[in-house]
């Protein structure tokens, strides 16, 4: 009883040194178990957590019947095996044969006990203390987790990763007894230093096991075979953004699981390194690929190269907030098709327009004037875009994103404005590509998860409808540098992909969806310096395709999806934007098939700040003689009702005689007064006369220039050039233009009214 009270006394006053998980190093692993990145505890040791089931049963043998045979059954010391090392100390004079148990080294592990007479009984003590309080399991746990490896390396994981680059769970036999004879000696032992030692030691194991008859002869002598290993110690780096940011955001865990495909990070942090060898100094780059299915990371490359001062390695571009460019466009498009505002042909006007004094411009400056929507999509025209966010509302469009997960940052105290369209607010790359992913998801986005624990958090962006025709409309668009038609793509996947540029050349995007996945790269330069010149479809996009031509391929992301129900295919004609209608021909001046949504088949949007020829359809009274226009109160012995299907005003320029000839008013009958159907200010360019030919002077490199003015306009009046904006004047002020390249050029002036005109003109030299 005295005894027992004793015993019980002394443990209190000596609890074990157990570890309290609270510390340690932690290690960030892929899907698969790879480390990503291990960050050492305070004392820079290198230890991963592992249980005993993650370790290889060949190890687990190894260990056992190389240092404690007897291990499940001891109660923490062999006093047989005690005996007999002391017994050679008193004969030989030293330690011929260690008696300790592996309970007994766990005990020392913890309490870092001397080596000498009383530190043996120290440890002795601990070993029955530890297995008062523990399990064999939970003992064998910590020496898997803390025996020493050499340098700063503690545990067989660790270890396991460190010398031999693969996990504790997949070790051959010669690996095994190589990782269970090292903690003996392991400064002197350690492979990476002195492989001839540690082939000794190794197969010294090897050899006892083949002698007790664990393994055969002929599984020993094949280990034998097994070079032993020299690799040099390198902690792993892999998505070291990523792992920083679970690190810092789940500080009291120990190991994290991710979602992170460890080869295919591999892979792609190599490609984005060669990558970017071509482009300028400075520069980074960041790309994030995620599972459509699981909203899953598979890949994460916060910068272009992770500790690298000059491109500021450091900063994490996967969440910084950057300007999106045009990559907004595809939920523009979508929820206007939900709101019935167009159908995939609706006809759209891109030329210059004035939106409350907010002029926006193409990226290359040049007007197609008539335009379907989904070629505006396509295209990335500017003009469309901004008309469109107009008439649905900026602020409703900034709130139908946020409400699905993409915030956009505007300065402090400003509200969404016109511009969120071309990139005149803030995205993080996680947020753009979790919207992303509504594509291929039913027009659900989600939030990307990184850990394999994260929560999955949908919500809805678009319809199913909706989103089927964006992405259709975007896997439309050919691929840089193939035709459509001229390249077989075989098994290659159908991207919907968009690129974008943000203003200054300092954002370059490409996002692209497949069925599979959905894949962003951004290329610019984290203090925000512009990078003249690289622009999302040369810079960005060629490395989102190569990345996409990495991924793994399946025969459903080669091939067409039907459309979901409520998406049908519809004949609508231009300029109308009606169905056809075969009983009037007349009234479709252009046919185009379309994707409409539920059925719904939206007119032409309506004329903005024209004063004349704003009606697109009008009923007009003619003589059905002479075919001339009958106003009111004038009369004639024959007459019908004709319709005239208008273009709007500011795409007459672009269109061809025919279709000018087909949209335009008869001519009023004599006699008859004046009805204000024509009423469109006339609209005159003055400086030259049409088809003439110019040349710069004799001698000069000064090219040819032109002054001309408007005559008939008022307020303000846009100048192309062979279609490109090349100015702007107010009034009858005079507009200067160089010609720089020789050839026919076209000259038109467009009034803010929709009053046009329009000449020729021939540069010789």
């Amino acid at each position: 009883m005295l005894v027992a009270t004793l015993v019980f006394l002394l443990d209190r006053l000596f609890p074990l040194p157990l570890p309290d998980g609270l510390g340690g190093s932690t290690v960030v692993l892929a899907r698969d178990g790879t480390p990503l990145r291990a960050f050492p505890d305070r004392d820079g040791v290198w230890r991963y957590p592992v249980a005993v089931e993650d370790v290889s049963p060949l190890y687990v043998e190894a260990l056992l019947t190389y240092e404690d045979r007897w291990f499940w059954r001891h109660p923490g010391v062999n006093p047989f095996a005690l005996a007999r090392a002391f017994a050679q100390w008193i004969v030989h004079g030293r330690l011929v044969s260690g008696g300790s148990t592996l309970t007994m080294q766990v005990a020392r592990i913890l309490d870092g006990m001397p080596h000498s007479a009383l530190g043996k009984l120290r440890q002795i003590a601990r070993a029955l203390q530890l297995e008062a309080h523990l399990s064999k399991r939970e003992i064998l746990a910590l020496y898997l987790e803390r025996a020493p490896f050499g340098g700063t390396i503690e545990g067989v994981e660790a270890a396991s990763w460190a010398y031999l680059g693969k996990p504790a769970s997949r070790l051959s036999r010669a690996e095994a007894a190589l990782l269970a004879v090292l903690p003996q000696m392991p400064s002197r032992l350690r492979p990476d230093r002195n492989a001839d030692a540690a082939r000794v030691a190794r197969d010294k194991v090897l050899a006892r096991m083949a002698d007790l008859g664990v393994w055969t002869p002929a599984e020993v002598h094949d280990a034998r075979v097994e070079s032993v290993a020299a690799r040099a110690l390198q902690p792993p780096l892999s998505a070291a953004l990523l792992a920083e940011r679970l690190h810092a955001e789940r500080p009291g865990e120990r190991r994290i699981a991710t979602t992170i495909d460890a080869e295919l990070q591999h892979a792609l942090e190599a490609r984005v390194s060669d990558y970017l060898g071509r482009l300028p100094e400075r520069t980074s780059a960041a790309l994030l690929v995620v599972d459509n299915a699981t909203l899953g990371a598979r890949a994460y490359v916060g910068s272009a190269e992770f500790g690298d001062e000059q491109r500021l390695g450091h900063v994490d571009m996967v969440r910084a907030w950057r300007s999106p460019g045009s990559t907004l466009k595809p939920f523009l498009y979508g929820l206007a098709l939900d709101d019935g505002l167009i159908d995939s042909e609706s006809l759209l006007v891109d030329a210059p327009q004035s939106f409350g004094g907010y002029r926006p411009g193409n990226f290359d400056l040049a007007y197609n004037g008539p335009i379907g929507a989904a070629e505006a999509l396509r295209l990335s025209l500017n003009v469309p875009a901004v008309d469109l966010v107009d008439r649905i509302g900026p602020i409703r469009f900034a709130a139908r994103l946020a409400n699905a997960g993409l915030d956009l940052r505007l300065p402090r105290g400003a509200a969404p404005n016109l511009s969120v369209i071309l990139g005149g607010a803030g995205v993080r790359m996680e947020d753009l590509v979790g919207a992303y992913t509504a594509l291929n998801r039913g027009g659900v986005a989600g939030r990307v998860r990184y850990a394999r624990d994260d929560a999955t958090i949908d919500r809805r962006i678009l319809s199913d409808g909706a989103a089927w025709i964006v992405r259709d409309i975007l896997e439309a668009n050919p691929r840089p540098g193939y035709a459509p038609g001229t390249f077989d793509p075989g098994s290659r996947p159908r991207v919907a992909w968009k690129t974008g540029t943000s203003y200054g050349f300092r954002d370059a995007w490409a996002v692209g969806a497949t069925r599979t996945y959905t894949i962003a790269v951004w290329i610019g330069r984290p203090d925000g310096t512009p990078l003249p010149g690289q622009y999302g479809a040369v810079t960005a996009l060629p490395l989102m395709f190569q990345i996409v031509d990495s991924l793994p391929r399946s025969a459903v992301a080669a091939a067409p999806s039907p459309p979901p129900p409520g998406v049908s295919e519809r004949e609508v004609c231009w300029p109308l934007g009606l169905a056809y209608d075969p009983a009037h021909p007349e009234l479709c001046h252009q046919k185009h098939t379309a994707w409409v949504l539920d059925g719904v088949i939206p007119p032409t949007l309506a004329e903005r700040d024209a004063t004349s020829w704003s009606a697109g359809l009008l009923h007009v009274r003619v003589d059905a003689a002479t075919g001339e226009r009958l106003s009111a109160g004038c009369e004639r012995r024959r007459a019908r009702e004709v319709d005239v299907a208008r273009w709007p005003a500011l795409v007459y320029p672009w269109l061809s005689r025919d279709l000018r000839r087909r949209a335009s008013l008869p001519g009023l009958a004599r006699g008859c007064a004046e009805d204000g159907l024509a009423a469109t200010l006339p609209l005159r360019i003055d400086g030259i006369g049409a088809d003439a030919a110019i040349a710069r002077a004799p001698n000069s490199s000064t090219p040819a220039t032109l002054h001309l003015r408007a005559l008939g306009a008022a307020g303000d009046v846009q100048w192309l050039v062979n279609g490109r904006l090349a100015g702007s004047t107010r009034g009858g002020a005079a507009f200067e233009h160089a010609f720089e390249h020789t050839g026919p050029q076209t000259i038109t002036a467009l009034a803010d009214s929709g009053a046009w005109a329009q000449l020729q003109v021939r540069v010789l030299r």
